[in-house]
């Protein structure tokens, strides 16, 4: 008598299920509407911050709201995708969302599929998320949300180059309605976004992040004296980014240069990180292409592990410590020696401070320490449609050129914010 039950041999033998290689946006009407409503008590208990946008902002938006628009705000935290929330429940119009796959692989990634979110898998041509972009953007009065930096900079006040893939997908929308006799415009919106703490002194906020970092290192603030207040603060902040990176050239002793062939700290960084993402390619199998920006070598490599088989081969590096080291050469990317002490405000001090607290306590996103106001500019649009007949005849030259004019726009808007603030 054959059972009808799978034997236990058989089912340790069937293939696990996979997850699928692409979330599409679902959007449930009533739903998104429902968090559309939500969204301003969730993002100030939630996530402690206020959007703040003035009349004009939302007035030049929402003259758009019947166009199709890329709106382009710089990153510099994880929760700039719920101040966008906001924004579309004050211009009255849903977004769609483009977002890292990671991001879908819980129990939350149905909710964010029935907001309008979509995946994309950074590090590899995602021909799924490529053609759902497209056929968005060719919607009529589609409005897009796409994060041109490709992760969060973590910086307040400065945006990371703009990567020109979602432009890039923005004119193959146009080019494929002109020849459907449909001469569509398509607006890119820059959005400036820039944070303050609202409920707290900003240099009590730092004092306390600082000696926090401090604490996990086991140092002392009082191994740090200087007359100038402000000069002791800036001085214990060196000795911190002294420590971390002592700390990670540490656990590569092999990959480094000899002490005395080191150099400064921007040297330092320099090499580990040319080092560190060719050893990373190599143990993968992968090609050292050091003309590729660093971030998407870090992607691609992040990409490659999902598929690699245990164990390694002898002399590679395991794919723990490249997952680490990745993660650390992607936190380290935009920072530099020089970037507080050319503005040494409080905001500079808690975007290198949020950096350290990220490696030295193995956080995703260090925790707000108080209400934030988020202040938010909007840009002039960009009418890409304006170099439609120069991307016929130059598609990345003329794809290059119109990502620098946004980012460059973004820019400029977060510089009026940085004015703005300090005069507050």
């Amino acid at each position: 008598m054959t059972s009808t039950k799978a034997s236990a041999q058989e089912l340790s033998q069937a293939p696990s299920k996979q997850p699928p290689k692409f979330y599409p946006a679902t959007p449930i009407p009533w739903f998104r509407r429902f968090v559309q409503l939500l969204s301003s008590n969730i993002s100030r208990w939630g996530y402690k911050m206020d959007l703040e946008i003035a009349p004009e902002d939302l007035a030049r938006l929402k003259a758009l709201n019947g166009q199709r628009v890329v709106l382009c705000p710089n990153h510099p935290t994880f929760r700039e995708p719920i101040l966008m929330y906001v924004l579309s429940q004050k211009i009255g119009k849903p977004f769609y969302y483009m977002a890292a796959y990671e991001l879908f692989n819980n129990v939350m990634g149905k909710v964010f599929q029935s907001i309008g979110v979509y995946s994309i898998r950074r590090g590899l041509v995602d021909r799924s998320s490529i053609k759902a972009t497209v056929d968005l953007l060719m919607q009529p009065a589609c409005h897009l949300v796409l994060f041109l930096e490709g992760r969060c900079s973590f910086q307040n006040d400065r945006v990371m180059p703009f990567q020109t893939g979602g432009v890039q997908l923005a004119f193959q929308a146009m080019g494929k309605l002109a020849k459907q006799g449909d001469a569509a415009d398509m607006y890119a919106v820059p959005i400036a976004i820039r944070y303050r703490y609202a409920s707290k002194d900003i240099d009590e906020v730092v004092e306390l992040t600082m000696a926090e970092v401090e604490e996990g290192l086991g140092m002392k603030a009082v191994d740090i004296q200087a007359d100038d207040p402000a000069q002791q603060r800036y001085l214990r902040l060196r000795a911190i980014a002294e420590r971390v990176l002592s700390n990670i050239e540490a656990d590569y002793p092999a990959l480094l240069l000899p002490e005395a062939e080191q150099g400064d700290w921007n040297d330092r960084m320099t090499h580990l990180r040319k080092v560190l993402l060719a050893h990373c390619e190599t143990s993968l199998g992968l090609s050292v292409n050091e003309n590729q920006p660093a971030r998407d070598r870090a992607y691609r490599i992040q990409a490659t592990l999902k598929d690699r088989p245990e164990p390694e081969a002898p002399g590679t590096m395991s794919s723990a410590l490249i997952r680490k080291s990745v993660e650390r050469l992607l936190n380290l990317d935009a920072i530099y020696d020089g970037y507080v002490a050319e503005n040494p405000v409080p905001e500079r001090f808690l975007d290198t401070l949020a950096r350290f607290q990220r490696e030295v306590f193995n956080i995703d996103e260090p925790p707000p320490k108080g209400l934030r106001k988020a202040r938010m500019k909007v840009g002039e649009p960009i009418n890409l449609k304006d170099w439609l007949a120069g991307y016929k005849g130059d598609r990345s030259g003329t794809v290059q050129t119109a990502t620098d004019a946004i980012q460059q726009a973004v820019q400029g808007k977060l510089d009026e914010l940085v004015i703005e603030l300090a005069e507050l």
